[in-house]
Formats: structure tokens, sequence, C-alpha cells
């Protein structure tokens, strides 16, 4: 099973200080911060901005700073702004600019923002929106939004309301009209999918998975046949006991564990969900999970006890040699898609 893991780390000291530094790119000259009736005179101003590549690309696009607001009048718009979800240098040129030209920055944790905006230089004042005061702070900032303030909101890392807060904000300002802008960047579980050799075409986000044993097993039993690709967050103390799980109820999966993506110790193990088991076995593993599943085959097939025993008959008499019960439940659970442990139990208990 070892030799069907297919593992990468990424180790490169060297970016344990780019991680701490200012990814700085000299030749962009930021926009100034506007207010809801100065954008019309802010882009003749940008017209005279010295001449660069880089900037002649965030200048000559509509940005949605310049949409039509229709009968609302010079309200404000809520900018929803990804950030870095470890590395600093994945701050695009674009959310630096939004978060220095709006009036006030909404952020789920102020503390860990302000590190991030320290960075690159942004004072724009702050106010925090989390999840346990989104409801009431929702209004307040509204109010800021409906009086022409321009407001955009950051979560710890990633993208805001995926598996964060955010929700709630957008959903008020989408019911009181107002406009509702994103700035695209980093998001934990694109990154892994693009990177997890499972198909792309047709997946489902789950967000974390229930930490508590059974209501965990009885989510995954719903997926058993979910032909989609199956993408979660997972704690990394949970993480073991989560993937037996996945194996017992979901049989032998092609999983995939993606951890500290674009950090220091970055790393993604591949294999079938006993493989990575195995090497994740003896480890304390740290830092942010996210876990990739592979849907049900369309060939898989439902198994009664006595089919799967005669399945194992058969394979002792092909090998020869007096096969270990775990060699045989190995190979039934990889033909079949039938959970190994279900296998070995029948063998130890037929």
């Amino acid at each position: 099973m070892q030799k069907k893991l297919h593992q990468r780390r990424i180790r490169n000291r060297s970016e344990s200080s780019a991680e701490q530094r200012l990814f700085t790119t000299g030749s962009v000259t930021p926009y100034p911060r506007l207010a809801g009736g100065d954008r019309g005179r802010a882009e003749k101003q940008n017209s005279s901005l010295p001449e660069s590549p880089t900037l002649l690309a965030v200048s000559s696009r509509a940005t949605p700073e310049r949409i039509e607001r229709g009968g609302r009048g010079a309200g404000g718009t809520l900018f929803i702004v990804a950030t870095p979800i470890g590395n600093l240098e994945d701050m695009t040129i674009r959310a630096i600019r939004v978060l220095k030209e709006v009036r006030l920055i909404a952020a789920e944790d102020t503390r860990r923002t302000r590190i991030l905006l320290d960075n690159y230089q942004i004072s724009t004042p702050m106010t925090s929106l989390h999840d346990w005061n989104e409801s009431q702070k929702s209004a307040l900032l509204l109010a800021k939004l409906d009086a022409g303030e321009d407001v955009a909101y950051v979560s710890d890392a990633g993208t805001p309301g995926i598996s964060d807060p955010g929700y709630i904000l957008v959903r008020e300002a989408i019911s009181h009209g107002i406009p509702v802008t994103p700035v695209p960047g980093a998001s934990a579980l694109i990154a892994a999918l693009s990177v997890s050799g499972l198909p792309m075409d047709s997946f489902t986000f789950f967000g974390f998975l229930p930490s508590k044993t059974g209501k965990r097993r009885q989510f995954l039993t719903s997926l058993r046949d979910e032909g989609k690709t199956l993408v979660f967050y997972e704690s990394p103390h949970r993480l073991l006991s989560s993937l037996r799980d996945i194996e017992e109820l979901l049989g032998e999966r092609e999983v995939v564990v993606s951890r500290e993506i674009t950090k220091m110790y970055e790393e993604f193990l591949r294999g079938p969900v006993g493989a990575v088991m195995s090497e994740l076995g003896g480890r304390v593993v740290k830092g942010e999970v996210t876990l990739i599943v592979a849907g049900r085959s369309g060939e898989a097939l439902e198994f009664s006890d006595a089919e799967l025993l005669h399945c194992c008959e058969k394979a002792r008499q092909e090998c020869g040699e007096g096969p270990s019960l775990r060699d045989i439940a190995d190979r039934i659970a990889r033909e079949t898609g039938i959970s190994r442990k279900r296998i070995y139990r029948l063998l130890l208990f037929p």
C-alpha cells in the first residue's frame, strides 16, 4: 500500500522570511481613497499616472467602483476581499488598492488583520465582525454604506463566507439594495482541489465535518452514494478519526490530505485512505487541513457478507502460499471499494 502513496513535501526554508516581508510592486501607484461622489474626478486623475505595464493592466479594466448604481443614488459598495491563506505574496494588487480606498475595513480578527495591513502600509480604520457579533454589527455597517461610505470585509484568511463569517453581512446588504462586489483571491478548498489529481468537473464542498463521532458517521453514511468529489475542512486533531470513519463507511477511496497550503511546511498526501492513514499513524498532525475524497465510482456495487466471503475465498486460492488475512482484505477492498475494515471483520468472524 505504501507504494501507492504519493507524497510531496515542500520545505523551502527561505519562504519563512518571505512570509514576513512585504511583497512590493514599486511601479504601481495606489489609487486615492474615494468617497461616494469622487469617483468621476479620480478617473481623470488616474489618466495622468506614470505608465507601467502593471498599472495599465489594472487601470484599463472597468473596476467595480465605476458601476452604475441605478436608482439608489451615491450609496457605498460592500467589497468582499480575499486575503492570503499563508503566503503574503498571494495578496493581489487589486485587494491592496481596495483596502486602501475604502473608508472602513470590517475584519474577523482585527489583531490578525492588522499584521497583514501593516505589511502593505494600509492605514484604513478597522472594526471587528465575527461569528458572535455579525448580526448586530451588520446593521451598523449597512448604515455607513447607505450614507455613501465604501466598506470592505476580510476574514482571518482566504475568502470570506467560506466556512468563515460574512454570509449574514452579504445577505443583509443585498436585501437593502447595496452593491456587493467580490475581490477574488486565495481559497484553501480551490487551491487543494486544483492539485488533488481527483476529478474537478463536479465536486461538493461541505465545510468542516461534524466534530462529534456519531454525527460525523451519520453524515458520512449519507454521502455513500455520492459520485462527486467530496471536499472538507478538518481539524488536525480529528483527521485520523475522520479517515478511519471514511474507510469504514465509504470504502477504500482515494483521498488527498492537504496541509499548510502555501506555507513553509506545505504537504500533500495522496493515495488510498488506508495508505494515507498508515503514513499519518505515527505523526502529530499540525496546521490547517483540507481533505478531499474521491466520489463513488459508477461501477461500485453493494455486496452481501456471503458474496464478500466468496470473493475472499477465491482470492485465497489464487494467491496460494497462505496469504495473510490483511493481504486478502486489502485486495478485496481494492477490487470492490468495500471498506477494508468490514472485510477484515468478516474474515475474523465469518
